[in-house]
């Protein structure tokens, strides 16, 4: 395998070609894309009857702070209710009330509800990395810890590092009930060598005849550090077959041993991950229904990896995502036919949760090319006419929360209306701005006025 350098990844769509032809199909691929509206009977609901309506069922967020009082997110445990998964959106990756709102979300949950992991939309290799840490391992500087783990990606933030070192803290005083973090995502920006030393470690004792095997297979797979530059310079043929190889590999772990042994398992969803990286890599540059794909993997391995963790650790998970992952609907339709969000409510019923969010006007952190580590703050105005913010903004005058469930008929009506609305994930555009309908996409909403920019490490 050739060496390539190191790139950050795009968490959002990731990557359609490497010369500059191909950085403009990218980003044409990273900007939302506008859906169809959805089709609505009868007369529209006037204006003041649906934010009447909402206010009606609307509560009051006074601080996205996490140290704020519990108490303002009692009427949002009800809505979660006793489900196992609750899905927590962003409408960008860059702002820094929806990573404290999350920090917040978590503390409450783990406190009054019994949570046990924080899940990210983040690499599975840095996710073990993190959980680590998390269970005491290190110096116990977070911020240092997240710069080597989080280099270049979204959660390279102050905020992020802010969460991570509250969860260690939180195991030193409750080391009966610790709390987990984990990557639900393929491995992006590189798999690391964790997940390969693992696998051969198990091999090598529980089917030593196939250790060479195994080892071979990965001999021309690891490392693996930067799938942008793999995808982008390695042709094609080469990139299918080191997918297979890894497929191969993954067969001869399943056969070694049998379900119920808990080294087993986690050989085996190390084996799968690695061979879901390989298989996501294949795509076709400059192929739409190739990327497409691709996206459809990922979203199921995302699923699959927070299904596995829960079921294998037991306890209650928060699910941290772009609000097109955890929701029931993606505002990019046809790069994301279906999300995270969909195969989860299909797993587990009510008791997945999915919560969005969405904001009116402010500061957010995104690149402007998606091939370097550039991230910028980007400000928008106040949300206009016709989008789904301008008529949140004036449900009430301050942010709120509500259970989209419970919306009467007119809110619902609006609700199941697709309409523009902010939505950016690693890269933004507002020429055009995407479309959805909240009622579809989310259980539950969270309504925040403005936003600032997250602070980068």
């Amino acid at each position: 395998m050739m060496t390539v350098t190191r790139t950050p990844i795009d968490r959002r769509t990731l990557l359609t070609a490497t010369t500059s032809t191909a950085v403009a199909a990218t980003a044409a691929l990273l900007t939302p894309g506008t859906a169809k509206a959805a089709s609505t009977t009868g007369p529209a609901p006037q204006t003041s009857d649906v934010s009447a309506e909402l206010d009606r069922i609307a509560h009051p967020l006074r601080s996205t702070e996490p140290d704020a009082p519990t108490s303002g997110l009692r009427a949002l445990g009800v809505m979660i209710g006793d489900a196992r998964v609750v899905g927590l959106g962003e409408a960008t990756h860059g702002s820094h009330e929806f990573f404290t709102m999350k920090h917040r979300v978590f503390r409450y949950l783990v406190e009054e509800k019994g949570f046990t992991t924080f899940a990210l939309e983040a690499s599975w290799s840095a996710g073990l990395l993190i959980d680590a840490y998390v269970q005491g391992e290190g110096d116990g500087d977070a911020r240092r810890l997240v710069r080597r783990t989080m280099a270049g990606s979204p959660w390279q933030r102050r905020e992020f590092a802010d969460l991570i070192g509250w969860m260690r803290e939180y195991n030193r005083s409750h080391p009966q009930r610790p709390v987990h973090f984990v990557g639900t995502d393929l491995g992006f920006p590189g798999i690391g060598e964790q997940p390969f030393a693992e696998v051969t470690a198990y091999v090598r004792k529980a089917a030593p005849a196939s250790l060479s095997s195994v080892e071979q297979l990965y001999a021309g797979l690891r490392p693996f550090d930067d799938a942008i530059g793999y995808v982008s310079r390695i042709p094609l043929p080469e990139r299918q077959r080191n997918a297979d190889l890894a497929q191969q590999a993954l067969d001869l772990v399943t056969a070694a041993g049998k379900d119920g042994d808990a080294e087993y398992e986690w050989a085996v969803q190390h084996a799968r991950n690695i061979a879901r990286t390989f298989a996501f890599s294949t795509m076709r540059i400059g192929d739409g229904a190739s990327v497409t794909a691709a996206q459809v993997l990922r979203d199921r391995a995302m699923a699959d990896n927070t299904l596995w963790w829960q079921r294998r650790l037991g306890g209650k998970v928060l699910l941290s995502a772009h609000n097109g992952h955890v929701g029931y609907r993606s505002s990019d339709p046809a790069l994301y036919p279906t999300t995270q969000g969909s195969h989860l409510r299909d797993a587990l019923g009510a008791d997945y949760v999915s919560i969005g969010f969405t904001f009116g006007a402010g500061s957010f952190l995104t690149e402007t090319d998606p091939f370097a580590d550039n991230w910028q703050s980007t400000t928008v105005p106040p949300a206009t006419l016709g989008m789904n913010e301008y008529l949140l903004d004036r449900v009430r005058p301050r942010d709120y929360y509500l259970d989209l469930r419970q919306a009467p008929p007119a809110a619902r009506t609006w609700l199941d209306t697709a309409r523009p609305t902010y939505d950016a994930g690693t890269t933004f555009s507002r020429d055009p701005l995407p479309t959805l309908a909240l009622g579809a996409g989310y259980d539950v909403l969270i309504h925040l006025h403005r936003v600032r920019a997250a602070e980068k490490l």
